[in-house]
């Protein structure tokens, strides 16, 4: 008896201890786990957790660079309505080009990229105090330019550019462009040739340029005694003199107020294109037909003189602007109508002043 029963205790330790060991090395049940795993597992929820977080971390990080420059660009916008700023996006050749101007209520909608407030340029025009020269300097001051007129004087007159004196932003040089100087800018505009243009086949220093083939131009600060056929007619029908016509009066001619051809020029700066570019009026007007708006804009009763003609005398000159207007975009917009009492209204105080300053003797 105290065998089987040592025994049998043996038996129901060892079966006691084999339900503490195999048992616990065997696998749960999803049924023994606790019931929020049991809810993950299920149906495969947690491959779709996973799988649903990544996408959202994805989503975050290819949002945020946005998100950051919206708010940048808010604040900018926010910052230009507080000083009584607003920004115009400007286009040329291609390349956008902003630009800032006092505001007149209200702010342009939409994003405003930084850094790309236009900063004014350093110009230079030679020729500045000229007739077209001067014209340029105005507009090129009035964009927010520094300029500098570097000018001998031979045919510019002070006069031209007195009035930007006080300007901190414009310079005037006395010198002459056939001598070397030394000047650090962005752009040139060299109007300091009495002649025509030299046309270049090759440029050895390796410059940006462009060129301009330039017609007839007229209006105010023109030099009076020139010799040009428009100051000849408004001059010599200001002084009672009678206007004189060369040959009979057929020859044609094409006339562009100062302020297209100023434009003109401006595009043909900031453009992608090289040229040469016709800058003209395609307009024709006979010397006789210019006599009479002459005579319709001055003194109905001015005499017509008729003069020998010299052999050289074009009998047509009319530009093609096919190509400035393609490319640049450009045309004149000025009629000879529209812009002849313009000038008139120049030369006659520019006439009349200068007699009254002089004494009866001539001297003054």
């Amino acid at each position: 008896m105290a065998s089987s029963e040592l025994t049998y205790r043996g038996q129901q330790a060892a079966a006691a201890d084999g339900a503490h060991g195999p048992a616990e090395s065997k696998p749960r049940t999803r049924q023994q786990l606790p019931q929020p795993l049991r809810y993950v597992l299920g149906e495969q929820r947690l491959v779709f957790s996973l799988v649903g977080m990544a996408l959202a971390t994805l989503v975050f990080l290819l949002l945020s660079p946005s998100t950051t420059t919206t708010t940048s660009s808010s604040s900018s916008v926010a910052h230009l309505a507080a000083v009584g700023l607003v920004s115009r996006q400007y286009q040329s050749g291609g390349a956008g080009r902003m630009a800032f101007e006092e505001g007149t209520g209200g702010v342009r909608h939409g994003r405003v990229p930084l850094g790309l407030k236009r900063k004014g340029l350093r110009v230079v025009v030679t020729g500045g105090a000229g007739f077209v020269g001067s014209h340029l300097v105005d507009r090129l001051l009035a964009r927010g330019d520094s300029v500098i007129v570097v000018d001998n004087f031979f045919t510019g007159r002070k006069e031209n550019v007195a009035h930007h004196a006080g300007n901190p932003n414009f310079e005037m040089i006395r010198h002459d462009v056939v001598e070397p100087i030394l000047l650090e800018v962005d752009q040139i505009y060299h109007l300091a040739c009495p002649a025509s243009p030299v046309h270049y086949k090759f440029n050895p220093a390796n410059l940006e340029v462009r060129i301009a083939r330039i017609f007839n131009t007229y209006g105010p600060r023109m030099c009076i005694d020139d010799g040009r056929v428009v100051s000849n007619f408004v001059a010599q029908a200001l002084r009672k003199e009678p206007l004189t016509v060369y040959g009979d009066g057929k020859q044609t001619r094409s006339f562009q107020y100062v302020s297209d051809l100023v434009e003109g020029l401006m595009k043909l700066m900031e453009g992608e294109h090289v040229g040469p570019f016709n800058l003209g009026n395609p307009g024709e007007f006979t010397m006789l037909e210019l006599a009479k708006v002459v005579q319709d804009t001055i003194d109905p009763n001015a005499r017509i003189e008729f003069r020998a003609n010299t052999a050289d005398d074009p009998h047509k000159r009319k530009p093609d602007i096919t190509k400035a207007k393609e490319l640049l975009g450009w045309e004149p917009k000025v009629a000879l109508r529209n812009g002849l009492p313009l000038m008139v209204q120049d030369f006659r105080t520019r006439i009349f002043g200068d007699q009254k300053q002089q004494q009866p003797d001539g001297s003054e």
